[in-house]
Formats: structure tokens, C-alpha cells, sequence
């Protein structure tokens, strides 16, 4: 007999016996079998901050339904879960609340792993790993001074952001007009020694080994490609009057030489500050530019601003002296510092050029002799045809291409050269809360790996954070050391490592997270790669392209044998409210612990999955939440009132119309969630054809006699069917119901629901009967009634019949197993 009190659901005593189960269970602990499939699920982990909001939820929940679903399909599936815990939040939360890094970072990892914990994600929590823990960072700081040895780390000088007053490199994004985005300080533009690992050793295979990763989106892949930005030009020099310097730049469009009219180098360039020295408004010009924040992305609508440095460079070719500009747009950091200006066909140049009233000289033109090129108006960019470019003259790009380089190479003045967009990774950051770099600083023997048994260097963690940089700086206790070589006084590098690196090898770090004495062991080879990637559009670039060149690091090192970490990816969109991205510093995020109070876990969980496809943003609403439970509390009911009844074993030699039409769409929507699942990852869809079954199921029960036995059969079959189907969605919810529906195996254990090919043959099919073209009836018909047979069946429907009193039929037009339209007249 069923209790009032279980006829109403109730989600918080179901979600917290469901949860208690899985907990001494121990459900989604897992080790290797290679007796079984493996699927390592993995979403891209959470820095801490201490709260959740709905794009972690989403997030996490999209993992989550994949990897119960893989589980039911007999996999053995790995989940497991993390903190990306580094990083400069921390070190700011700390300043304003006057506690160190370390207490405020793990007492949010204990509140947030509560939080994943309500909402019943499926996770080995017995691999949980935190960045910020020694027994992580350790083999990170091994793995780079391995990275030392074979010489792929290097250090030198590079222009930064410097914020004068907090001591600390800013990126772009920190430099609000000019100034520090927390101290509001003028920003210089400094060069500090910085570390680097050869990323652009690696950037053609980075490039290439893109085609192997078939199941990613194409557009990541392609923006990756355009960030390594393989590209094939010609490198060449221009000598300079009156000095030593000459002025190497590379051009993937030779076919322009004969137009160039000046060149432009950054105001960093040596060339540049040697022309300062005799000239103060360019020195002021100089110094002005230190102060202005560059990325590459703003090249193109900054204001071009420059000066004429009083250098003139020779062209390489025809001997003419051009002048040399210092100017804005140039980046000592990308290339040479230098380019070769083509103002007649180079946007950039050509706005330049407007603006300082140099020669536009146009030596391309259209292919078709019928067009012009417009140069009053703006640059003509395209590809054409050499003009005023001497024995040049009538080539097309290509031929121009190699005939130009041909004859650079002749005179030993260039040569075609195959350049990369990508620049070598900066991993140091003069932060406290991060890995300390493992390198000893001696003034004798230089930058010393520290010994493997010194490893790790710990961070201290007892720090007063007040706001002028990095502590560790200060403290005489921590730097002061040995050098491991000669034995000399030397000092520890106070850089810490951008916090990239701890998020590039993480996933292989689960696989065997108790793994004491190396990196990794054999078991990151039973895992990898990762079979499903979850996470953000927003980090397609960075931590992906990162990711992949640490792995193949590790390869080569011997500590996996793969060459790519991911082989399937999932970009999931954007939670959105009102229209717009939630934000935390908008404050107008939604809060999932009020929701999961209010409704229960699994109602946020069905909302989340079934309001959007996962690639696409999610629009909030309140009303869907309303409606995702009314939905589960109507299906809980359904269930219920079904146990209350007896139910008799499935005949299905004894089938009626009716109980066929619901195997039918029972088997049927399982056959398209299925597909929804596992090949199309639109667990909307699935949501969705799940409830028009129980709309289905529901119908039926209204109009059969519940009394006979094969009726309730083929409903407890249709309920089984919604229930596992939802369960890697709702799964408290359809544990619970499966218990009560008698199964002495957890749902969590079941097996995903097989179609039965035989419930899909249709013995009848439905008509619509229309009469010149307006619904008057219905009809179930064999499928292979012949038209008289049809049009016999429909006149016994009596409405149909009122509508052909007294008229002739002229026509009768049957759509096979969908349509009757008897045209009247």
C-alpha cells in the first residue's frame, strides 16, 4: 500500500537517500578492467572560488549525463573531479579579506565540493586532486626542470606590462586605460627576465596532428590553426644609411616589394632608441608608447601614430632609400620589430601613409584589365598582377613569389622562409600564489635545475598578503639557498609558474593520482586519451593548444604513449539571463543552492539538459524551472498510481491495437534517444521525447482498462523504458522509482534499455481522414489497405459521413499510412 507521503514526491529525502546509497555503494569508484570498454569523461575543472553558478552546472552536468549513459552502455567510465586552485583571484580575495591564499582557496574547495556533491554529479571522488597541493606541483616542477635539461626551457628578457605599485606583470586585460586595473598606476612597459618553454618547436605538429581530431568542432580546430598561423614567405633585409643595423623583415607578400615607400619598426627597436639618443621628441614619443598597452588584436583599430626616426633604408632591389618610421603599430615582440610598408596595398600601411603624407605606390592591379584599384578610397589588397616592378612586370602572385625570392637569394639578400604566428610559451609570473619555478639562481654557474630529491620547492603558505607583490619575494628564508652545483650562496627563482601549466596535465595526473614515486605510471595509458572533453568555447585556444603541447612533452619524455589528450570535445554555451552573459561581477548570477532548496537537484538537472542543446547558450527562466518540476512531480505520480496496481507479466502474443501503438512509441522514442545521446549530444531532444511518451503513456492509461493485465504490462514497460532513459539525467529521482518498481539492482547499474525491433513493425497504421481538406476523423487501418478499403472505413465515421450527404466524391488522394482527403463536390 502506498503512503500518502510517497505518493507526493519529494526531492529532498529522495536525493539524499539516493546520494547515501551511491556513498556506501561507493557507485563511480573506479579501477582498470580490461575486461570492459574504458570511457574517461572529463570536464574541464573548477578554479574555486567558492560558489557555484549555473555555467558550472551546466557544465559539469553535461559530463555528468555522459558518463552515466557510457556507464549503462557497459563501459567502465571514469569521472573524476578537481580544483584548479592557482591563480590570481586567490591573492586578490586574500588582500580584501585579510587571510593568506592557502586558508581561503581550501576552505572553498570543502564548500564547493559540497555543492558538486548536492547535485549527485557521479564522480571518483577518491582521485580528486588540488593544484595548489605539494604532491601535485612536485611532478610539474620535475617535469620542467626535465624540460631544462634537453634544453626546451630557456629564459630571457621580454617586454611586459608592469604595474609599479603592486610589482607584478599585468596581462592586456588588467591595463585599463593606461593603468593598473587594481592599484590604478601608470603602466610601464618593461623588460624583465622571463622563463619559456619551445612551444614553436612543436608548432608544426601541433598544426598537422589538428586533422587527427575528427570529433572536435571545426571551428576550435580552425582557431587553432589561425593561432599557429603557419604561414610561407620570404625573409629579406633592408641595409640602413649610416648605420650597422640592418633591418630583417619577413613579408608573405614579396609580389609588394617594388611598392614599399618606408618601413616601420617598434619603438622598442634597437634602431629606434639609437635615433632617440639625438632626438628628444622621439625619445618622448618612445617613452609615451612604454606606457600604452599593445595586444596584437588591437592592431587593427588603434590609432596609428609615428615619427620619421631620420634613417633612410635601402631598397634591396632597386637601390632607393626609403625612410624609417618608428611606429605604434609594430611589435618588438612579434617578428623582427621591423616590417616593410606597402601603403598602395596594405590597409594598415595605407592609413599610415594617409596620415603622414608619404608615396602610395601601386604595383598590383587587378587581374581582369577591366577593373582599377581605387587607391583614393583605401588599399587594394587582392592578388593580381605586377605593375611598375621593373622585370617583374605581368606576373601573377605566384610566379612573382618565386621569381622575387629567386633573385633575393641570388643576391644574398633574402630567402624563403615557413613562419609560425605562434610565439614561445612565457611561463613565469611574479605572483606568490602559484608553483615556484624549480631553479637556482648562482652567480657562478647560472640557472641551476634544482635536484630531484630538493623536490618539491614548497610555496609557503603563511603569508601576509598586503598588496605590494609577491611575499615570497621579501622572505630571505625562502630564496636564500645553495647553489647544487658549486655550493656557493645562490638564490631560489621567486617566479611562479602561470597557472596554464597546472591545467596542461591534469587529466593525466587522475589516472593515477596516488602515484607516489613518478609523473604518471602505466595506468595514464589504460585512460588516455581522454574519450569526451567538456568545457567553454572561451578556452579553445590557450588551455587547449597548451594542453596538447604538454602532452606530446610527456610523450616524448616516455609517459604516455598517445600523441593527443582529447579525442572528443564539447564547447558548451553560455548560461544566460535577461539576455545577457551572467556574471559574477554583475552579481546576477543564479544561485543553484537556492534552487536545488526550493525544487530538488534533479528538477535544475532536467531543466539545465532539456532548455537547450549543450553547444548553444542557455536562456534562464524561471517558469522552465517551474515547469521541469511539474513535470517530475506529474511522472512521480504516474508511477505511483502504476504500483498501486498489479501488474501482470508482458504477453506479447496477446496485444491489442492500442497496446501496440504504445510499444511503438515507447521503442521508437527509445531508438532516438539513444541516437540523441550518444551520436548528436542533444539531450534536449531526448528530454523532450521522453515527455511526449509519458504524454502517450498517460493517454493510454485514461482510455485502457486498467484491470487487464496486458494493459498495465505494456505501461510498466513504457514507464521502465522513461525511467532509464532519464536516469543519467534525473537520476536520484529514477533511483528511487526503480526501487519501488521492485528491482533488486540499482538503477545505477542497469544496462541501457535494448530496442525491440519487433515493437517498431507496424500491424496498423493511423489515418487522418479530411473532406476537402479539413480534419473529420480518424482511422486505424491495416498497413497494406488497399484505397476501397480505406474509403469503406471511412464512411463508417459518422462525422465523416455527415460531410458527404448529398455530395459526389470526385476524387480520393491517400497518402500510404498518414492521409485520407476525399475531395467533395
Amino acid at each position: 500500500m502506498t503512503t500518502q507521503a510517497e505518493a507526493t514526491y519529494q526531492p529532498q529525502e529522495i536525493e539524499a537517500a539516493a546520494q547515501q546509497f551511491w556513498d556506501q555503494a561507493q557507485s563511480f569508484q573506479v579501477t582498470e578492467d580490461s575486461d570492459k570498454e574504458k570511457f574517461y569523461c572529463l570536464s574541464m575543472f573548477p578554479y574555486p572560488s567558492g560558489y557555484l553558478h549555473m555555467g558550472h552546472v551546466r557544465n559539469y552536468l553535461i559530463g555528468d549525463v555522459i558518463s552515466r549513459h557510457q556507464r549503462m552502455l557497459g563501459k567502465n567510465v571514469l569521472q573524476p573531479m578537481g580544483w584548479d586552485a592557482f591563480g590570481l583571484p586567490a591573492e586578490n580575495a586574500a588582500i580584501q579579506r585579510q587571510v593568506p591564499p592557502a586558508q581561503w582557496t581550501w576552505s572553498n574547495i570543502d564548500y564547493m565540493r559540497k555543492q558538486l556533491k548536492q547535485l549527485g554529479y557521479a564522480y571518483d571522488w577518491s582521485r580528486e586532486l588540488a593544484t595548489c597541493h605539494p604532491d601535485y606541483y612536485k611532478w610539474e616542477q620535475w617535469f620542467f626542470t626535465r624540460l631544462f635539461e634537453k634544453g626546451l626551457v630557456y629564459k630571457k628578457e621580454a617586454e611586459v606590462n608592469w604595474d609599479p605599485v603592486d610589482q607584478t606583470v599585468l596581462a592586456n586585460e588588467q591595463v585599463v586605460d593606461g593603468r593598473g586595473w587594481r592599484s590604478g598606476a601608470i603602466v610601464e612597459r618593461r623588460k624583465i627576465p622571463q622563463w619559456f618553454i619551445r612551444i614553436t618547436d612543436y608548432a608544426q605538429e601541433l598544426l598537422d596532428d589538428l586533422d587527427k581530431l575528427e570529433e572536435w568542432p571545426e571551428e576550435v580546430r580552425t582557431m587553432q590553426a589561425n593561432w599557429i598561423g603557419r604561414s610561407e614567405g620570404v625573409e629579406l633585409a633592408f641595409e640602413v644609411q649610416g648605420s650597422d643595423e640592418r633591418l630583417t623583415v619577413y613579408t608573405t607578400r614579396p609580389d609588394t616589394l617594388m611598392g614599399v615607400t618606408y618601413v616601420a619598426i617598434a619603438p622598442q627597436h634597437p634602431l629606434a632608441l639609437q635615433a632617440a639618443e639625438s632626438n628628444a621628441e622621439l625619445g618622448s614619443f618612445i617613452e609615451a608608447q612604454s606606457h600604452v598597452k599593445v595586444a596584437e588584436a588591437d592592431m587593427a583599430t588603434m590609432e596609428k601614430l609615428g615619427m620619421d626616426s631620420g634613417f633612410k633604408a635601402v631598397h634591396p632591389v632597386t637601390g632607393e632609400e626609403v625612410p624609417v618610421f618608428v611606429a605604434n603599430f609594430v611589435l618588438m615582440s612579434y617578428g623582427t620589430g621591423a616590417v616593410m610598408s606597402v601603403p598602395a596595398h596594405d590597409q594598415r600601411d595605407y592609413e599610415f601613409a594617409k596620415k603622414y603624407d608619404l608615396p602610395i605606390k601601386q604595383v598590383i592591379r587587378p587581374a581582369d584589365e577591366s577593373e582599377s584599384a581605387n587607391l583614393d578610397e583605401c588599399a587594394y589588397t587582392a592578388k593580381g598582377v605586377l605593375i611598375n616592378s621593373g622585370e617583374f612586370d605581368g606576373l601573377d602572385f605566384p610566379a612573382a613569389f618565386d621569381a622575387i625570392e629567386s633573385w633575393l637569394k641570388s643576391q644574398n639578400k633574402g630567402e624563403k622562409q615557413i613562419n609560425f604566428r605562434l610565439r614561445d610559451w612565457g611561463v613565469s609570473r611574479q605572483r606568490y600564489w602559484g608553483t615556484p619555478i624549480p631553479i637556482i639562481n648562482c652567480d657562478d654557474c647560472g640557472s641551476v635545475p634544482v635536484p630531484e630529491n630538493e623536490l618539491p620547492v614548497i610555496l609557503p603558505e603563511d603569508v601576509n598578503m598586503d598588496g605590494s607583490g609577491s611575499p615570497i619575494k621579501k622572505m630571505p628564508e625562502f630564496y636564500q639557498t645553495k647553489c647544487p652545483k658549486c655550493g656557493n650562496d645562490a638564490e631560489r627563482e621567486t617566479d611562479t609558474f602561470d597557472t596554464f601549466m597546472e591545467s596542461s596535465w591534469y587529466y593525466a595526473r587522475y589516472t593515477c593520482p596516488d602515484q607516489t614515486e613518478a609523473m604518471l605510471d602505466k595506468r595514464a595509458d589504460h585512460w588516455l586519451p581522454v574519450d569526451q572533453y567538456i568545457g567553454g568555447i572561451e578556452h579553445a585556444i590557450l588551455h587547449l593548444l597548451y594542453a596538447r603541447f604538454f602532452h606530446k612533452l610527456m610523450r616524448d619524455e616516455g609517459l604516455v604513449s598517445s600523441d593527443e589528450p582529447f579525442k572528443r570535445l564539447l564547447t558548451q554555451g553560455m548560461v544566460l539571463k535577461d539576455g545577457s552573459k551572467m556574471s559574477k561581477s554583475k552579481g546576477n548570477t543564479v544561485e543553484p543552492a537556492e534552487l536545488i532548496e526550493k525544487y530538488g537537484a534533479d528538477t535544475v538537472r532536467l531543466f539545465t539538459m532539456f532548455a537547450a542543446p549543450p553547444t548553444q547558450s542557455l536562456e534562464w527562466s524561471d517558469s522552465g524551472v517551474e515547469g521541469s518540476a511539474r513535470f517530475l512531480r506529474k511522472l512521480w505520480r504516474i508511477c505511483m498510481e502504476h504500483i498501486s496496481v498489479e501488474t501482470a507479466k508482458l504477453d506479447r502474443s496477446q496485444l491489442n491495437d492500442a497496446q501496440k501503438q504504445l510499444r511503438l512509441k515507447a521503442h521508437s522514442t527509445l531508438q532516438k534517444i539513444s541516437d540523441d545521446y550518444s551520436r548528436r549530444q542533444t539531450f534536449n531532444t531526448a528530454v523532450a521525447a521522453v515527455m511526449e511518451l509519458v504524454n502517450a503513456i498517460t493517454r493510454f492509461q485514461e482510455e485502457a482498462d486498467t484491470s487487464a493485465g496486458n494493459n498495465q504490462a505494456v505501461s510498466r514497460e513504457a514507464l521502465e523504458i522513461v525511467l532509464l532513459a532519464l536516469s543519467p539525467i534525473v537520476p536520484h529521482f529514477c533511483h528511487v522509482l526503480w526501487q519501488k518498481f521492485g528491482h533488486q539492482t540499482a538503477i545505477i547499474d542497469e544496462s541501457w534499455p535494448e530496442v525491440d525491433e519487433e515493437a517498431l513493425v507496424q500491424d496498423s497504421v493511423q489515418y487522418v481522414i479530411q473532406v476537402n481538406g479539413k480534419l473529420r476523423g480518424k482511422l486505424s487501418a491495416a498497413k497494406d489497405a488497399d484505397q476501397d478499403t480505406l474509403m469503406a472505413m471511412a464512411k463508417e465515421d459518422d462525422n465523416v459521413q455527415r460531410f458527404l450527404d448529398d455530395k459526389t466524391v470526385r476524387k480520393v488522394i491517400v497518402v500510404p499510412g498518414k492521409l485520407i482527403n476525399i475531395v467533395v463536390g
